[in-house]
C-alpha cells in the first residue's frame, strides 16, 4: 500500500487509525487494509487511562475519527478555479488536494452561471481530471451545476451574472451531461419558469437531483417542483430578496417540505447564529445538510478579485466576500470545518449530529453506496475518514488526518 503521509501500521502492517468515534463516543482502533476498514475494536468510554491517553493529545484536545466528510456545493479553494475560462485538469485535482487538508473526502465541484459554451468547458476539466487521477476520482463524488435558470431578479440571483440567466433546457443539459462523463449529479434551478417542471422530470429520470434555489418561486411552484421530484434546498436562506414578504414566502415552504432535504452554509457570514439554530430546528438534523460553497479565493489573503464573470470581488478580513462596492456577498471564503464548528457552537446540536450533517447526510442525498465510507464507521466500508481534534472548548476543530479509499492524502502530523 503506497500512502501520501505516514501513520502507525499494526504488526500485519496494515494502517491504524485511533482516536474517539464521533458516533458515539467510545475510544476506537482502526485496522484499515486493502483501502477498506478491516477491523474494529472499541472501548467503554470508561475505558481508564490507556484509552483516553490514546485519543488525547499533550494539549488535551481530543482526537475524533469520523466518516469522511463531504462538501457538495464547493466553487473552488486556494486560488483553483474550476469555473474559470482556463480552467483545465489540474485545476480539479489541485483544488481537490487543498480540500483534503481541510478534511473533505468528497466534493460535488459546483459549475456556476455561464455561457453554456463556459459551462461545456469547465465539466470537460473536471471529467478530464477525474480520468487522469483515480485518487481525483475517488474524491469528486459529482458535480453540481448550479444554474443558469435561476431567477433574474436581484437577491435571488445572487452574484450570478445577469446575462447568462435563461431558462431551462433539457437538450442544454444532455450537453452537460455528456462533457461531464455522466458526472452530474446535482442541478440546481428556480423552479418560476413554464419549462421547470418538465426540467426536473428529465434530471430525476436520469437520477439526478434537482435542487430548489436562487429562487423566488411562489408556494404553488415549489410545491410542483417537488411533485415532479425536487428533493433538495441550494443553501436555504441565502440567494433570497433582502425583503420578503412575511409568509407565505420561499423560505418558509422550503423549511416546511418534509420531502425536502436542505444545504446550509455555516460560515459565519451568510445566515446569523438565531438562524442557524432555528433553519436546523426547523428542517431537522436528518434533512439538514451543511455546505462551505467556497468559492477560489477561500483561503486567500484579503483582497479585491475578479469573479470569472470580470466582477470585482472584495474579501474582507472578517472573512465576508462582497460584490465590491455592495453589501451583497458574493459567495462564500471559509472551509467545511467552519461550518461543522459553528453549527454546534451556534445552532446547538451535537458533534456528533454536526458531522452526519457533512457525512451521511449528503450521502444519502447523494445515494452513495451504504458502504462507501461517508455513512458510518463499519467493517467492510471504504476506508474513507476525516480524523481531526477538537480543543478543551470542545469546539475549534484541527483536521489532521484525512483518508481517501486506504490512502492518507493529509497527515498534518507528517507535515
Amino acid at each position: 500500500m503506497t500512502l501520501e503521509g505516514s501513520s502507525p501500521t499494526d504488526g500485519s502492517g496494515d494502517l491504524v487509525v485511533e482516536g474517539r468515534s464521533v458516533e458515539d463516543g467510545r475510544p476506537v482502533r482502526l485496522s484499515i487494509a486493502a483501502g477498506q476498514i478491516a477491523r474494529i475494536e472499541r472501548a467503554a468510554v470508561s475505558a481508564g487511562p490507556a484509552a483516553s491517553a490514546s485519543t488525547s493529545a499533550a494539549d488535551g484536545s481530543t482526537s475524533w475519527i469520523s466518516p469522511g466528510w463531504l462538501d457538495i456545493q464547493v466553487n473552488g479553494f486556494e486560488g483553483h478555479d474550476p469555473n474559470a475560462a482556463d480552467a483545465e485538469a489540474g485545476t480539479t485535482s489541485s483544488m481537490v488536494r487543498a480540500l483534503w487538508r481541510h478534511g473533505v473526502t468528497g466534493s460535488c465541484i459546483t459549475i456556476c452561471t455561464e455561457s453554456e459554451a463556459h459551462i461545456v468547458h469547465s465539466l470537460a476539466a473536471v471529467a478530464a481530471a477525474c480520468e487522469a487521477d483515480p485518487l481525483t476520482a475517488a474524491s469528486v463524488v459529482g458535480i453540481h451545476v448550479e444554474g443558469p435558470h435561476i431567477a433574474r431578479e436581484d437577491g435571488p440571483r445572487g452574484a450570478h451574472p445577469l446575462r447568462h440567466v435563461r431558462p431551462p433546457d433539457v437538450a442544454e443539459y444532455r450537453r452537460w451531461q455528456t462533457a461531464a462523463g455522466g458526472r452530474i449529479r446535482i442541478v440546481t434551478i428556480s423552479p418560476e419558469y413554464d419549462e421547470s417542471i418538465r426540467y426536473i422530470e428529465a434530471l430525476v429520470a436520469d437520477g439526478v437531483i434537482a435542487s430548489i434555489g436562487h429562487t423566488a418561486a411562489t408556494s404553488d411552484q415549489i410545491r410542483a417542483a417537488v411533485d415532479a421530484g425536487a428533493t433538495w434546498s441550494t443553501h436555504l436562506g441565502n440567494g433570497a430578496h433582502a425583503m420578503i414578504r412575511r409568509h407565505p414566502n420561499y423560505i418558509w415552504d422550503q423549511l416546511a417540505e418534509d420531502r425536502l432535504m436542505a444545504g446550509f452554509i455555516f460560515d459565519g457570514q451568510h445566515l446569523p447564529p438565531a438562524v442557524m439554530k432555528s433553519v436546523v430546528r426547523a428542517k431537522g438534523v436528518e434533512r439538514s445538510i451543511l455546505v462551505s460553497d467556497a468559492l477560489f479565493v477561500a483561503g486567500l489573503r484579503p483582497g479585491v478579485y475578479r469573479l470569472p464573470d470580470g466582477q470585482p470581488a472584495e474579501l474582507r478580513p472578517s472573512g465576508r466576500l462582497e460584490l465590491q462596492g455592495t453589501p451583497l456577498l458574493a459567495g462564500a471564503a471559509a472551509a467545511l470545518p467552519v461550518g461543522v464548528v459553528n453549527a454546534v457552537r451556534h445552532a446547538g446540536v451535537t458533534l456528533a449530529d454536526a458531522c452526519r450533517m457533512v457525512s451521511a447526510n449528503p450521502a444519502q442525498l447523494l445515494g452513495l453506496p451504504s458502504r462507501a465510507g461517508h455513512e458510518s464507521l463499519r467493517v467492510g466500508s471504504a476506508a474513507t475518514i476525516t480524523v481531526f481534534r477538537t480543543a478543551p472548548n470542545g469546539l475549534d476543530v484541527d483536521i489532521r488526518k484525512t483518508i481517501v479509499a486506504g490512502r492518507v492524502v493529509h497527515d498534518a502530523d507528517a507535515a
